[in-house]
This record gives structure tokens, C-alpha cells and sequence, in this order.
């Protein structure tokens, strides 16, 4: 039972760590730099997270390619990282293009040299920010993908287990795995006290005032999102 964990260092992917380290898996991590601003601080919560669960298999890994691609606000420092609109239908700038099948195509490689039969990623649906790469059906179709571009007694599957979840609801199922919050990062914009205001913060700030806990990090600004 080996899982390679998909640890960004954001709270989905805590929790999704938390929950494979909960069923008992031997867990792998891997973190991806791909010239987000953030990517200092994430890189930090990515080795404390490891740290907690006592993640000893790491692989730390530059994707500098998706920031030469561009096209999104978290790495292209010419576009602003927007403010939150919480009610607008409309992808937002931070949706880094297909990044998710990059993350996975890497992560099923390792899990295939490793002897890991399962991939576990953080991905959310129902209350995202509408990324393309993170609806069911693309991770079901990724499954397929990763069937028929391994060796043929490989059997590799990738694991959502937040993907119809709502972001309270996330908050709720670490708090009830311990999982450390404090140790994670969300904010797309600032790496000392996170912003607040980008779509990330506000959600993220949303979740933990909807389930009636307190956010463990500092933030320059906590507005009320409920």
C-alpha cells in the first residue's frame, strides 16, 4: 500500500494527504516549482507537511516550462493577481493552463518506478475557482491515460477523494484528521502574511468561517465572506 501524495501545500492537498496517511498508506510526496509567486512559501509548507506525517520519500521537482508557457497570473508577474469575485462563472487569471495533467504525468511516472498503485491529488469541483482540471471527468479520463501509458502489470489510480466536496466541508475532514492548517498555504499573491483578497484567500477564509473554525495563518486583511 504505497501512494504518491500530489503536496502543493495548500489546504486541499493537506487534507488529501491527511486522508491517505489516515488509510494507511506508505506515503510519497511531490511538490512541483513551476515559477508561481508563491513558490518559497509553498515549498516551505510542502516540507513541513512532509515533516508532520513523517514523509521521508520526497521529490521536489522545477517545472519552469509552465512559467515560460505563461498565460496565467501566477506566473506571468505582467498580469495582476485579481481580487476575489466569488460569484463570477468566468475562469479567473490563476488558472495555470493544463498544469494538472502535468502534475499527474510526472506523478504517475514516479508511482510507476516507486511501486505506488495510487496517486492522490487535492482536486476540487463543486467549489473551485471552475479550473478545467479540476472536474471528475478529467481525472477519469487521466485514469484511463495512465492505463494505457504504463507497462501492463502497472496499476496505477489516481484518488480525488475531495472532489465533490464543498471547501467547508474539506475544513471539517482535516480538523477531524488533524490535519495542521498551520502549516499550509493558499494565498496566490504574498508569501509573509497571505493577502486575503485573491480568489484562493477568499475561499479558503469562506470555507473556515462556514464551518466555525479559525483559520490558523496570518492575513494582512480577514474579510467576512459569508
Amino acid at each position: 500500500m504505497r501512494a504518491v501524495v500530489l503536496l502543493s501545500g495548500g489546504m486541499d492537498s493537506l487534507v488529501a494527504t491527511a486522508i491517505a496517511d489516515y488509510l494507511g498508506y506508505d506515503l510519497a510526496a511531490m511538490h512541483v516549482n513551476y515559477g508561481q509567486r508563491t513558490w518559497q512559501k509553498e515549498l516551505t509548507a510542502f516540507r513541513e507537511i512532509c515533516a508532520h506525517y513523517g514523509i521521508e520519500r520526497r521529490l521536489e521537482i522545477d517545472a519552469d516550462y509552465l512559467s515560460a508557457i505563461g498565460g496565467s497570473s501566477l506566473t506571468d508577474r505582467s498580469m495582476p493577481v485579481e481580487d476575489a469575485d466569488l460569484h463570477s462563472l468566468e475562469i479567473p487569471s490563476s488558472y495555470v493552463p493544463f498544469r494538472n495533467a502535468s502534475f499527474l504525468s510526472m506523478a504517475v511516472g514516479w508511482a510507476e518506478v516507486i511501486g505506488a498503485n495510487k496517486v492522490f491529488i487535492g482536486a476540487v469541483e463543486e467549489d473551485s475557482s471552475g479550473y478545467p482540471d479540476c472536474r471528475k471527468e478529467f481525472y477519469d479520463a487521466f485514469n484511463r491515460v495512465a492505463a494505457l501509458g504504463t507497462k501492463p502489470e502497472t496499476d496505477i489510480e489516481i484518488q480525488t477523494p475531495l472532489i465533490n466536496l464543498q471547501k467547508a466541508d474539506i475544513v471539517r475532514k482535516g480538523e477531524g484528521l488533524g490535519a495542521p492548517f498551520v502549516y499550509s498555504w493558499s494565498c496566490y499573491k504574498l508569501e509573509g502574511k497571505a493577502c486575503g483578497v485573491c480568489d484562493s484567500c477568499a475561499r479558503r477564509l469562506r470555507a473556515f468561517q462556514l464551518a466555525g473554525a479559525d483559520d490558523p495563518i496570518d492575513y494582512e486583511r480577514r474579510p467576512n465572506y459569508i
